[in-house]
Order: C-alpha cells, then sequence, then structure tokens
C-alpha cells in the first residue's frame, strides 16, 4: 500500500553551523493512487502535503545549534502542535509559516501561550482541508516519569489521508490507547530518554499498531537498530524506516 523512496528537496536546506544538508522525504500512496509526501525536518518536527494541502506539525525554527530554515517551505494551510514544550511548540516558527487562513491546531496549553488558533484535546475528530484527523491522547506512563508528559494535556493526531492513515505519536509512552487507534499504515512514534518511549517500548507499540511502516522520531542520540532488528527477526511484517535528521 506504501511506495517509498528517498529524495532530498533542493529548496529545503536545515542550517546547522556551516553545514546546510537536505531534507529527507518519503512518499506514501492512498488507497486510490495519490500521493502523500513527508519531509523529515528535525526531531519532532514533519511536514506533510497531499493534493496541495501543506501541513506543518510542531515547527520549531532553532533546537540546540540546529536553526531551521523554514523560508524553504511553502506557507502552510494547516499548522499542528502536540503540546507547549519548546521543542515542539515555537510561537515564532508559527507565525513565520502562517497565511491568511492558516489553521492552527494545538493542545489548550499552548493556545492559551499563543493567544490563538483553535485550542483540540483528545477525542476530537474534524477536518482540514479534505484530510480526516483525530486527536489522540499523549502522555507518560513510567512512575517517574509522568510529570514531563501528564495524562490528558498533550495530543498526538492521526491524519486520514483519503484512507492512508498516518499516526504522529507526539511525546508519549506506550499508551493502552493505541490498542483503538487501528488501523493505521504509517506510524512515527516517539523515541528519546527518559521523555518517551524506550525501543522496547516503541517495539511493543508498533507491535499494538501493526503500521505497514514505522518512523522513530524525536530521537535524540536514542540507538534504533534495536527497533529494525527486532521486528525484522520476529517476521513483524513492519518496514522499519530510519532518518538521522529526526535525532
Amino acid at each position: 500500500m506504501t511506495r517509498l523512496f528517498y529524495a532530498f528537496l533542493a529548496v529545503a536546506a536545515a542550517v546547522s553551523c556551516s553545514a546546510k544538508p537536505d531534507f529527507p522525504t518519503a512518499q506514501f500512496t492512498t488507497p486510490d493512487g495519490h500521493e502523500v509526501e513527508v519531509t523529515m525536518i528535525h526531531h519532532g518536527s514533519l511536514a506533510m502535503s497531499y493534493k496541495g494541502y501543506r501541513i506543518q506539525i510542531d515547527p520549531v525554527l532553532k533546537m540546540g545549534a540546529t536553526e531551521i530554515n523554514y523560508s524553504a517551505f511553502p506557507k502552510a494551510d494547516c499548522i499542528l502542535v502536540t503540546h507547549e514544550h519548546g521543542d515542539h511548540f515555537d510561537p515564532e516558527a508559527i507565525r513565520f509559516l502562517s497565511k491568511d487562513g492558516t489553521r492552527v491546531l494545538l493542545n489548550a496549553a499552548s493556545q492559551a501561550q499563543l493567544g490563538s488558533g483553535e485550542a483540540v484535546a483528545n477525542g476530537d475528530t474534524l477536518r482540514i482541508g479534505n484530510i480526516g484527523l483525530v486527536v489522540v491522547p499523549a502522555y507518560n506512563i513510567t512512575e517517574d516519569h509522568l510529570q514531563f508528559h501528564p495524562k490528558g494535556r498533550d495530543n498526538g493526531y492521526i491524519l486520514d489521508f483519503d484512507g492512508l492513515r498516518i499516526y504522529v505519536s507526539g511525546d508519549t509512552e506506550d499508551i493502552e490507547e493505541m490498542g483503538t487507534f487501528g488501523p493505521v499504515d504509517v506510524a512515527f512514534l516517539s523515541v528519546n530518554q527518559p521523555y518517551t518511549m524506550t525501543t522496547t517500548q516503541c517495539v511493543e507499540a508498533a507491535m499494538t499498531l501493526q503500521p505497514k511502516t514505522l518512523v522513530p522520531y524525536h530521537l535524540s542520540d536514542t540507538d534504533l537498530q534495536e527497533i529494525k532488528t527486532v521486528l525484522d527477526t520476529n517476521d513483524s511484517g513492519i518496514e522499519v524506516l530510519l532518518f538521522d535528521s529526526l535525532r
């Protein structure tokens, strides 16, 4: 159901010190043959394009020593923010990517800080352009990590592109609600200790979700090879794609 190839956007550049690497992209095919292009920008930041409709997810202009040149991207039709942490929520990036008519959908805490946009919460369903959107929970379950992402505050998103469903987890662990999210074709699962999933939790989440394609993201310095090795060894049928730009 998916056709993936590695391409590089000639017009997109991530500025980090003196290096300007291009952003890798992946393309996934809907049941009726249309393509969704996903750009792996950095850490938790993604861009998606479908039938000319442009979505930015958790855009951030600067993280540590890395600065992202968003002038390479068209203005967004919709901006999704999972939660208010600085590596996901950047009011300046939102303003830069917005145009007349841009919809900005955020969790309530981010909306309160921004002072604009539409607050959306776990369980909400709506449409953005011609794309279905389901807002799902994202939270910690490990006892000494509960303060990072408390239950009920933050969002994950499932986007439905005419039958191709892409899940972007936000900052979460392998919560029990994932058992109700399916079917999912592509899953972006956060893997970054101590704030999100361990590699073992990512494998468990993938086995629960059963996506055709898994993209670990929000990576920091996590060693991802274990995820791919375990899923391949167990004949999961899940294609694992690793992108260094998502560190």
